[in-house]
């Protein structure tokens, strides 16, 4: 399945990419060694329940301690593991195709006893062999050339599981002469855990301008940050929160230790700060909203106003300090961060919060999908300091299902699309706040989990579904969206 979608803006990537260097046979042996431990300690879902329904006073908050936890490598154990396995499979079975082992006691005809000179068989380096080094140079030069990224590509990320194997599937997608779009995928990133939500960054983790970095939430309470220009890459830049090394025990039994500000269940929700670019906010199902600075890998801020999972979180471009998140406990609050997120105003809307998102056009609106098929539009300024805000603009019958994701066209005001489980994407003309469906499509993707609009393409609409198959819809190609939109 594709869960989660994010887009790469055009020439944020690095043309050539660089090649990650193998891990240590160090780092292979602790590798296998914490696979080991965490396949011993059981699943982290099956344990967060049992401490959930018989110990719900036995998880110890790390964040109270002053000493700095190690970073937790058995979520990037997994991965760094089942790659290296894949490539020592994959590297055994080209050498022994190589030896041609079934043919290996017939002597070839023509065949010489004698070398004719030194240089047949013998060079003082291998430098010097002539088929070594044209063999080097050319595997270099293919593998060069597969994977450069040409100026006018775009690359779409998105969180993809299948049969257990949790990846990032980095595409590109090429512009043909006849001006078709040939996508397939650049390089996959392994992730230990199932992914549930993205976001894409640029701040540069390494130093200097820009980067080109993706933060991945998962079923695990950490945070990955992969660099998006390193391929073959198996471990994560940074980690964010998470798992500490040590275990506690309280009452007998071993209790879970997290490191200082780390959520406590999945993360569900990742929105980075475009204004603030060293700013990550993340929602969890442990009723939590954090607000992270990425260049420290610090949590700043820890928000507490919900009363059930908080699944989706947004930042307001026009407000870059404002915030919004959206819960089960259908409910959307909205912080400003600039009193560290002491004013808190709510609205209360139908059924569980799935998503939502500000209107890029009007930085007085954002729009919330929710559980049982409905779309509602709010106006931020009728928010007030209780529990029932302002009411909704308008409220949208959209699906039959819930509706699991939203994306407003960065370039063309009124014009939103939606994904469902009930399979269907569909595109809408908001104008006059008087929204009508202009154009629908069941993708064959299974439930849409994920939609998104292009930056670069403001047309180019991406989708993603249970059946983990990505698509990316020419929504200009509808002649209603041409007639409506395509001036």
């Amino acid at each position: 399945m594709i869960s989660a979608i994010s887009w790469v803006p055009r020439g944020a990537a690095k043309l050539v990419p660089v090649e990650a260097e193998p891990p240590t046979q160090e780092e292979i042996d602790e590798a296998i060694k914490a696979i080991a431990q965490h396949t011993e300690g059981g699943s982290d879902a099956d344990e967060d329940a049992d401490d959930g329904e018989e110990n719900g006073n036995m998880e110890v908050d790390a964040a109270a301690d002053e000493e700095e936890e190690e970073v937790d490598e058995v979520a990037q154990a997994k991965a760094a593991a089942k790659a290296l396995a894949k490539g020592a499979v994959d590297d055994v079975a080209d050498e022994l195709k190589e030896l041609n082992m079934d043919n290996y006691d017939e002597e070839e005809e023509g065949l010489e006893i004698f070398s004719s000179g030194q240089g047949d068989l013998y060079y003082a380096s291998n430098d010097l062999d002539p088929y070594l080094k044209n063999n080097d140079e050319d595997d270099d030069d293919e593998e060069i050339e597969d994977m450069t990224i040409k100026p006018t590509d775009l690359m779409v990320v998105c969180a993809y599981n299948e049969d257990d194997v949790n990846s990032l599937q980095v595409n590109l997608l090429e512009e043909t002469e006849d001006g078709d779009l040939n996508m397939f995928v650049h390089h996959e990133v392994p992730l230990a855990d199932f992914p549930l939500c993205t976001a894409w960054m640029d701040f540069n983790l390494k130093g200097g301008d820009k980067g080109n970095f993706v933060a991945v939430g998962t079923m695990d309470p950490a945070i990955e940050i992969w660099d998006l220009d390193i391929v073959d890459e198996v471990q994560p830049h940074m980690v964010l929160g998470g798992h500490s090394k040590k275990k506690k025990k309280v009452k007998g039994k071993k209790a879970k230790k997290y490191k200082k500000g780390s959520h406590r269940s999945s993360v569900l929700g990742l929105a980075w700060n475009k204004e603030v670019r060293n700013v990550l906010a993340s929602a969890s199902a442990d009723k939590t909203v954090k607000i992270w600075d990425v260049s420290v890998g610090k949590c700043a801020v820890t928000l507490e106003h919900h009363d059930d999972k908080v699944q989706s979180v947004a930042w307001s471009r026009q407000s870059p300090e404002v915030l919004l998140s959206g819960s089960f406990d259908k409910s959307v609050a909205m912080n400003d961060m600039k009193d560290g997120g002491q004013s808190c105003n709510k609205w209360s809307v139908e059924a569980d919060v799935e998503s939502l998102a500000w209107d890029p056009h009007n930085e007085h609106s954002f729009m919330v999908s929710l559980e049982n098929g409905m779309v509602q539009a709010f106006d931020k300024r009728t928010a007030s300091s209780n529990s029932n805000s302002g009411r909704p603009t308008f409220t949208l019958h959209a699906h039959e299902k819930a509706v699991s994701s939203i994306s407003f066209s960065p370039s063309t005001p009124n014009f939103l699309a939606t994904g469902s489980t009930d399979k269907m994407v569909k595109l809408w003309d908001l104008s006059n706040n008087q929204p009508s469906c202009i154009a629908s499509l069941n993708p064959k993707l299974g439930a849409i989990f994920s939609v998104s609009f292009s930056n670069d393409s403001p047309f180019l609409l991406a989708s993603g579904g249970s059946k983990g198959k990505l698509k990316v819809w020419n929504t200009l190609t509808e002649p209603a969206v041409a007639n409506k939109f395509g001036k």
